[in-house]
């Protein structure tokens, strides 16, 4: 192979562009269809965002779970070797029939990424969601000497309009009494982060116990030929139950509810032990497609950069075993460092913002509902009452069941107590940057108030009951 005929990598990319926060902030296109809807087909809405929030809190909720996650797929008798030398997780006891949220860090501690991880019943592994992990786990699989093979899958676009499999999520109080109702034969009983392989419209289901809204949800997916049969069914089942079927505007807005934070910034720009991958990586890879939004700007990228206290998963670390990122890791645990919680915005600030649209000059930065993020990742700074910033405030939105606006952020320990008060910056400096789809505007100060992540009573009982138990 030429030069010229080798594609450009993350590498390239990085040392041709002078400021790559900047290029970031300006100059990007997101990959997720969360900021760009044109790339999947699940409507906006079914009927409105309003109703379909409050289904998953009053009735129950079907999301189409499809087309938006890459998948990753893995065989081999190295396969668990490969996920344990790299997750933080501990895979004692890890047998099919079970999932867990699987996170990598660099060599620093720094989180690469995190997806939700299966063993599958025939011993393999299926990764959903976090791009940014898979090509990670690809990389090293493919240099690293493992005796595995690798599939994957994009999200659903015009290059790929078709998915292996089908994943529907359905939530809410009702959820499980629709569930006993469409599964053909005995319904079987499934744990917190457990598989079952059910029947429904006479096709093989896999159901995963897994919910965003505190209840008894689950998550099903199977050959994707077979999805609108199984769909059918479970909105058949679920019309005497009040089973509403949910966009994407819905089904992205549950973040500040259940206290979610995904896909971060990769940690994969300045470690040095990763050039070579940084060379493997092309530079159109998602990792080369950031899209840095909101009020942080910084001129160093590690600033943005998370660790497992950041994202609330070092619940889930265990030192029970060897892999990258360990000793950084184990030296962080002994000192102070930041904490995941959600911030409740101030009311009055928010009635401010949007009256702003109709008084005179450039109004403040628009607060879209129900998702007002507009990056990927989004970094609003969030400071102490002396102005010095102490966290880094990432997905906001409208809760309708909870009546707030809320954001998922990472802040110092010393302010992460609940109801302690600090100032969110709404908006970006200069007027905004070059993004198409942010407007010109002006900055505000946003009053905010610490609370625990996950914000929904219900979510945070079934997480504490469930901690250490996936």
């Amino acid at each position: 192979m030429t030069p010229q005929q080798r594609k450009r990598s993350l590498a390239d990319l990085i040392d041709s562009t002078p400021d790559l926060i900047d290029y970031f902030y300006n100059d990007t296109f997101s990959p997720h269809t969360r900021n760009r809807p044109g790339l999947s087909p699940v409507p906006a809405e079914y009927s409105n965002w309003r109703d379909e929030q409050r289904a998953w809190r009053e009735t129950a909720v079907l999301f189409d779970q499809t087309h938006h996650m890459p998948e990753l797929f893995l065989k081999g008798k190295d396969s668990l070797r490969l996920l344990s030398d790299f997750g933080i997780n501990s895979f004692a006891n890890f047998e099919p029939g079970r999932a867990k949220q699987y996170v990598a860090c660099n060599h620093n501690g720094q989180v690469i990424g995190e997806s939700v991880l299966h063993h599958l019943r025939d011993g393999s592994f299926e990764l959903i969601s976090g791009m940014h992990l898979h090509n990670w786990l690809q990389y090293n699989a493919e240099t690293g000497g493992y005796d595995v093979s690798i599939m994957r899958e994009g999200p659903t676009s015009p290059e790929t309009p078709t998915r292996v499999n089908f994943r529907f999520g359905m939530d809410g109080p009702n959820a499980e009494k629709i569930f006993q109702d469409v599964v053909e034969g005995e319904v079987p009983s499934i744990p917190f982060f457990r598989t079952a392989q059910v029947r429904i419209a006479g096709c093989d289901v896999l159901a995963l116990r897994h919910g965003m809204a505190g209840h008894k949800g689950v998550e099903m997916s199977g050959p994707v030929a077979q999805g609108a049969l199984v769909r059918s069914a479970l909105l058949r089942a679920g019309e005497k139950h009040g089973l509403v079927a949910g966009g994407r505007l819905a089904y992205f807005s549950t973040l500040g509810e259940s206290g979610w934070m995904g896909y971060p910034l990769p940690a994969v720009y300045t470690d040095k032990k990763l050039n070579e991958y940084r060379q493997w990586l092309p530079a159109d890879s998602w990792e080369g497609r950031a899209q840095l939004s909101g009020s942080f700007r910084s001129s160093n990228i590690e600033d943005y950069y998370v660790t497992p206290w950041h994202m609330g998963v070092d619940r889930i670390m265990k030192f029970d075993h060897d892999f990258v990122g360990r000793k950084a890791l184990e030296e962080m645990a002994n000192r102070p460092t930041r904490s995941k919680v959600t911030l409740v915005w101030n009311r009055d600030d928010v009635a401010r913002i949007q009256a702003s649209m109709f008084a005179p000059g450039i109004p403040f930065k628009f607060l879209d509902l129900p998702v007002a993020s507009y990056g990927f990742p989004q970094a609003d700074a969030v400071r102490d009452q002396h102005g010095s910033v102490v966290g880094i405030s990432g997905f906001c939105g409208y809760s309708g069941n909870e009546k707030e606006i809320l954001s998922l952020a990472s802040i110092d320990t010393t302010h992460a107590l609940p109801g302690t008060e600090v100032l969110l910056t709404w908006g970006e400096p200069n007027g905004g940057s070059r993004k198409p789809h942010v407007e010109r505007h002006q900055q505000t100060q946003v009053r905010v108030t610490v609370a625990p992540a996950p914000y929904a009573a219900a979510v945070q009982k079934m997480k504490h009951e469930t901690i250490g138990k996936t």
